[in-house]
């Protein structure tokens, strides 16, 4: 909503001293959000002046028209002489009153005037249209031809009021009364502490029985239609310079005055308007549903099928406007300008002012696609009690500007509705703020507002009709809060019981983020949204329980319709973006929900909204949710260590992935089985099961290693990529997280060398286990340092692990043949399990 300060002091006592940023400082600490303060004509500079054209030379030697004008600006030049001018305007002829920009001044923009020779004359000036003078649209896309009797050499500055403040506020949707220079008056007097002249404080006549005949057939849709007639207008009345110029200066476009005047009207009181060419208005105006497939032209020339929840307005005809929108061009009020020699120019209107449900307007908007000032209003709310008044200055108005005469008849068909009034204790405000505003206080703010206040203890709100966003205690608390300051709230930290903080779930997730990021991982969060497509692509089989997918009834994209049941499409397809923009070194990772359906569907119930949810509704709440565990992912391609002077580097590799896993399940607690595995998109001879024992039983809980060239080249990975995913709300239930101190042994330690052959399918992981099992407790450490293959030394088909096993004692120190007894225990339980043989 613009808001022109010279508009709103007609309203308000301002000090003159206020400019646009002082008024903008206070309503924002009233609650309003004021954008900007537009200073109009700031870089302005006269002399600009009215002049009137006297000659009109056509110069044809161009390729485009150009006219060599004269012009009387009076004494404003200082000769008194005509002022010499080279235009190219065609819209004004030998005789109108013009705005002349003489040598000297300076245009908005910095566009500064002076004499020169263009076009083989010299021009002493400028002819001006609203574009240069920073006016807006003026819909005449030409020079300003000015009224007739507009005094030749008088200051157009002040003439057209080009000198301003103009206050843009973003109005919130439930402060519907704030699309009105009534309405941001009204916050103005309360901030500033003055009083309101409220332009809606007009003596209206009672309804009567002349009125144009109105019938409402919808009394929920339109609670209140008010019809007014005028009749006898000039057909060739304009609408004035001040009416044209605060219309521009809100954001509208003048068109004639009848349009004009109820543009004008809105703007000022808030209330939505219609005029009816009286003369194309067939019978009783309507108000109802449509039926369905009813057609109107409404007035931007648009033919518009209409639904069956759309209300509209009727004639003996059928729909002649759609209510509280857009009229319909069958009754559009016709001016001067707009009709062959002005014979069909509208001399009698209609005057429609009503108010319609805010629901319905809003769906009728949005269901064409159509929002217009008038809908903007209805939506938000719109004072019913406003619309005999705006008649009333309508009527007014016409009869002012346009030489009309109001017609005796007066409709009104209102439907019956008491005052909303609330009850509300007193100190609530201060419950709510924790601040003793006092019952005093409390009142006066709620009497400031406009509402009427009874009571003591327990105080009986009665709300302005222009407030229809109080409809509880707690908006009511929040009117004096506000109009107290809400930079008057103390700054108080919640307390929260000792022991309350991050749950064990919160704590692991940060754990683990810190540690991969560590690791050299950079947290990658993306979309939930996944297509099912994506499924074939990393190669999993049909009957995967990862392809059974929550989907949604109203997708973001249809695209993308399902919720992930895995993290890795989104990940994989953060690292093809990075590494199709030059990032080819990539480790990302990501910890997030996925989304599994239950076997059972259940429907989720509505919980109720005047009390908390009990512990059983919540639950069944919860039962009708998909399972969402939390999972872990990591994606890795391109350099894992860079080359330098340090070193050649070397790649990621499916190690890597193995290793983030290991990484996670360590900050978890959880004792993290590896053992060879063939899942979906790795592949088969490089991928990793990750398990854990759950309740005696083994379960996996991920899979890590390199991805499949199928799943790379459908997806458009980089060569090699690799991927780890695990469940971590398994992990944090099998693990123990509680913190070790490290064992510091006084003993020495016995280190003893073991290469031991094997068939080359056999995993490492499965001799290590064994020779862990087999060394016994006093088995400190192992670690594989070497693999080593020969067909010529070791045989077709075989490998040799090199490890290091560390044995030590907690209260001696362990002599040669423990530590060899211990380790031929190991060898003899690994050649036992894996068939490995001491490598010779």
């Amino acid at each position: 909503m613009r808001v022109p300060l010279s508009w709103l002091r007609e309203y308000v006592d301002l000090p003159a001293t206020e400019t646009g940023r002082d008024v903008q400082a206070k309503l924002v600490s009233a609650g309003l959000e004021v954008e900007t303060v537009e200073q109009l004509g700031a870089d302005l500079k006269g002399p600009l002046v009215v002049g009137q054209v006297l000659t009109i030379e056509e110069l044809t030697e161009f390729k485009k028209p150009i006219r060599f004008c004269t012009v009387d600006v009076g004494t404003a030049n200082g000769t008194g002489e005509p002022q010499e001018i080279v235009c190219g305007a065609r819209n004004f002829a030998v005789g109108d009153k013009v705005v002349v920009v003489l040598p000297g001044a300076v245009l908005p923009g910095g566009f500064a005037i002076s004499a020169r020779k263009t076009y083989g004359r010299n021009s002493h000036g400028m002819i001006c249209s609203s574009d240069e003078l920073g006016m807006g649209d003026d819909g005449t896309k030409g020079i300003i031809v000015l009224p007739p009797e507009t005094e030749v050499g008088k200051d157009a500055i002040e003439l057209l009021e080009l000198v301003d403040e103009v206050l843009d506020i973003a109005v919130t949707a439930n402060r519907g009364d704030c699309l009105s220079i009534r309405g941001v008056a009204r916050e103005t007097a309360i901030a500033y502490g003055l009083p309101l002249r409220d332009p809606a404080l007009l003596d209206v006549p009672g309804p009567n029985a002349f009125g144009h005949p109105v019938q409402v057939s919808d009394p929920l849709g339109c609670d209140r239609f008010t019809a007014r007639t005028v009749t006898g207008l000039d057909p060739e009345a304009r609408s004035p310079i001040w009416l044209k110029r605060r219309l521009q200066k809100v954001g509208m476009r003048p068109i004639s005055l009848a349009v004009d005047i109820t543009n004008y009207v809105m703007m000022e009181l808030g209330q939505p308007l219609h005029a009816y060419d009286r003369n194309l208005v067939q019978g009783t105006i309507g108000v109802r549903r449509a039926a369905e497939g009813e057609k109107i032209v409404t007035l931007d020339g648009v033919t518009r099928k209409l639904h069956a929840e759309d209300l509209v307005i009727t004639d003996d005809r059928g729909p002649i406007g759609l209510a509280g929108v857009m009229g319909g061009a069958d009754t559009e009020i016709a001016d001067h300008d707009a009709t062959e020699d002005g014979v069909n120019a509208s001399t009698e209107v209609v005057i429609e002012a009503a108010h319609f449900d805010q629901v319905s307007i809003a769906r009728t908007a949005r269901r064409h696609k159509l929002s217009s000032e008038a809908s903007r209003r209805f939506e938000r709310g719109v004072d019913p009690l406003a619309a005999s008044a705006a008649a009333q200055r309508t009527v007014d108005l016409l009869v002012l500007l346009a030489g009309g005469t109001a017609d005796a008849g007066v409709t009104e068909v209102i439907a019956p509705s008491a005052p909303h009034t609330i009850a509300v204790p007193a100190d609530h405000p201060d419950k709510v703020a924790g601040v003793v505003y006092g019952r005093e206080t409390v009142v006066r703010r709620l009497q400031e507002v406009g509402c009427d206040v009874y009571g003591q203890d327990e105080l009986i709100v009665t709300v302005p009709s222009w407030r229809p966003d109080l409809a509880d205690i707690n908006d009511l608390a929040e009117e004096v809060i506000r109009l107290e300051g809400y930079e008057n709230l103390p700054s108080t930290l919640p307390k929260p019981p000792s022991g309350r903080g991050l749950t064990h779930r919160q704590r692991l997730h940060r754990r683990v983020g810190r540690a991969l990021a560590g690791a050299g991982y950079v947290e990658a969060p993306n979309y939930p949204f996944i297509s099912e497509q994506v499924f074939d692509q990393l190669g999993l089989d049909a009957d995967d329980p990862a392809r059974r997918v929550v989907r949604l009834t109203n997708p973001l994209s249809d695209e993308e319709p399902a919720l992930r049941t895995t993290l890795l499409p989104g990940l994989l397809g953060a690292l093809r973006r990075n590494d199709g923009r030059g990032s080819h070194d990539l480790a990302l990772f990501e910890t997030g929900l996925v989304f599994q359906p239950r076997a059972e569907q259940g429907v989720a119930v509505a919980l109720p909204v005047d009390r908390r949810p009990t512990d059983e509704e919540i639950a069944t709440l919860d039962a009708a949710l998909p399972e969402q565990p939390r999972h872990v992912a990591v994606v890795l391609a391109g350099a894992r260590e860079q080359a330098g002077w340090w070193g050649k580097g070397r790649p990621a590799d499916w190690a890597d992935a193995v290793e983030a896993g290991r990484a996670v399940a360590r900050e978890a607690g959880a004792e993290l089985i590896v053992r060879k595995g063939q899942y979906g998109p790795w592949h088969p001879g490089r991928c990793a099961e990750f398990v854990v024992v759950v309740d005696g039983a083994e379960r996996v809980v991920g899979h890590a290693g390199e991805l499949h060239p199928r799943v790379v080249k459908a997806l458009g990975l980089p060569a090699r990529t690799c991927a780890a995913e695990l469940d971590l709300d398994v992990l944090e239930r099998v693990g123990d997280d509680t913190p070790q101190a490290p064992s510091i042994s006084s003993f020495p330690v016995a280190t003893q060398d073991v290469a031991l052959v094997v068939d080359e399918f056999v995993p490492h992981t499965e001799v290590e286990a064994a020779l862990r099992e087999g060394a016994g407790e006093l088995l400190e450490g192992i670690r594989l340092f070497d693999v080593y293959e020969n067909a010529e030394q070791l045989g077709e088909g075989r490998k040799s692990l090199a490890y290091a096993l560390r044995f030590r004692a907690g209260d001696r120190t362990l002599t040669v043949d423990e530590a060899s007894a211990a380790r031929d225990a190991a060898v003899a339980l690994a050649g036992e399990r894996t068939g490995a043989v001491l490598r010779s």
